[in-house]
């Protein structure tokens, strides 16, 4: 029986490799929805079209098992990324053409399901190559590089996206060097990864960890107690967060006239890609913390309310349309920080519900409803926000916290569960 050497280069390739994970969802979620706001397509469009893009993570479990029946982890990943980089790589060839909305679209389609794959490679690769308690160690570590791949996405790269608007006078040549940079640097991080990851998966270890049957896999995740009130929980948790992503970066692009802020696109990429995400990782890494220190029916309840009230501050600023810089810099970092803070509490709970047989497998479609609850509710960010304006708007989507807060009521964990020591036993 062949042997994994585990831990092996460990520190080399988990960074890159969470890094080339984060980089692409990124573009793909966020940048996309910036990119097309300043090349004129409209909020309708722009929240109907980008929150299809959520589609490939929601259904991703359907095809997760093939990833262990064919081929190694390490295989698709390079692959996908090798992917990745080319639809970037497209979608920056066909921004100065006359059809550019649907073919870039087409492009961002095609990334966004290899980057689902790539997730699912890169994370059961994970699963293998490290120990379990080398699993925990390096928690800390992945995440942090997938916040730097944020970072650079909605940060570094809008920044730039702005700094070339302004050289040129042309958003579209603007936006079409920027997206040339994201696909060569998908390259560069294809090829690191190449050189990083130990090639440690044999055929015998492939056989071990096959699927015992797919459809055994779903009716075991649909049979677990409770799963209805988990699912519902799930579904409704970032129902507010959902609209608002969407809709946030338009309200601070768009003109006072129809009830933005007028910020520019660099400044956009400064407050979101920089602050918010340091706010966001701080608040995800102070949410892991309380969680191990007191387990997570404590902290839940909090972190619910952590991720809703700060959107209330956008209530205000749409009202009073201020023009005060440091007013916006609060409602984002209060946001971003209560939506990590509360999102540790989440993940935590996703990985109660997968919990037993086929866990792997259970945190895929669990992850899927996840991405199911961002999808439905950004596909009609659009329309509501131009329907209620941006005033109306926010304050539905402080009104659409309500389900989640009654949910909490009817899921049931163990009162420990998450804390240092506890079992995962109800």
């Amino acid at each position: 029986m062949t042997e994994i050497q585990k831990n092996k280069w460990a520190w080399a390739w988990v960074p890159i490799l969470y890094f080339t994970q984060g980089l692409p969802y990124v573009m793909v979620v966020t940048v996309s929805v910036i990119m097309y706001k300043k090349l004129g397509i409209s909020n309708a469009d722009i929240g109907l079209y980008t929150s299809w893009l959520y589609l490939p993570w929601v259904i991703k479990p359907l095809w997760s098992p093939f990833l262990d029946l064919i081929g190694t982890k390490r295989n698709w990943f390079l692959l996908m990324q090798l992917v990745i980089a080319i639809a970037f790589l497209g979608v920056g060839f066909l921004l100065p053409t006359n059809i550019f909305f649907v073919t870039t679209l087409a492009c961002f389609w095609m990334a966004a399901f290899a980057s689902a794959t790539n997730d699912i490679a890169s994370d059961g690769y994970y699963m293998i190559g490290l120990t379990q308690e080398k699993q925990s160690f390096f928690v800390g570590v992945r995440s942090t590089f997938y916040r730097f791949a944020n970072v650079t996405g909605q940060g570094l790269l809008v920044i730039m996206a702005g700094f070339l608007e302004n050289h040129y006078g042309d958003n579209t040549k603007a936006w079409s060097i920027t997206m040339l940079v994201a696909g060569t640097l998908m390259l560069v991080l294809t090829v690191s990864n190449f050189f990083t990851a130990p090639k440690y998966e044999a055929s015998d270890v492939i056989a071990k960890q096959k699927p015992t049957g797919f459809f055994e896999v779903f009716k075991s995740f649909f049979s677990k107690p409770n799963m209805s009130a988990a699912l519902a929980f799930i579904l409704f948790f970032r129902l507010g967060e959902s609209q608002l992503v969407k809709m946030a970066s338009p309200f601070l692009l768009d003109g006072k006239e129809v009830g933005g802020l007028n910020y520019s696109t660099a400044e956009v990429g400064t407050i979101y890609g920089t602050i918010g995400v340091i706010m966001l990782t701080v608040g995800g890494i102070l949410g892991g913390i309380l969680i191990s220190r007191d387990g997570l029916k404590r902290w839940l309840f909090p972190m619910v309310l952590s991720l809703n009230i700060p959107n209330a501050f956008y209530v205000f600023l749409a009202l009073t349309q201020t023009s005060s810089l440091s007013a916006v810099i609060a409602t984002v970092v209060l946001e971003q920080f209560g939506y990590g803070f509360a999102f540790a509490g989440f993940v935590v709970y996703l990985m109660y519900v997968a919990e037993g047989v086929s866990k792997t497998s259970h945190y895929a479609i669990a992850t899927g409803f996840m991405a199911l609850g961002m999808m439905l509710p950004g596909l009609i960010s659009g329309y509501v926000q131009e329907w209620l304006g941006y005033d109306g708007f926010f304050i539905w989507v402080v009104v659409a916290a309500i389900p989640s807060l009654i949910l909490l009521k009817y899921i049931k964990y163990p009162a420990d569960y998450g804390k240092k020591g506890a079992t995962a036993d109800a």
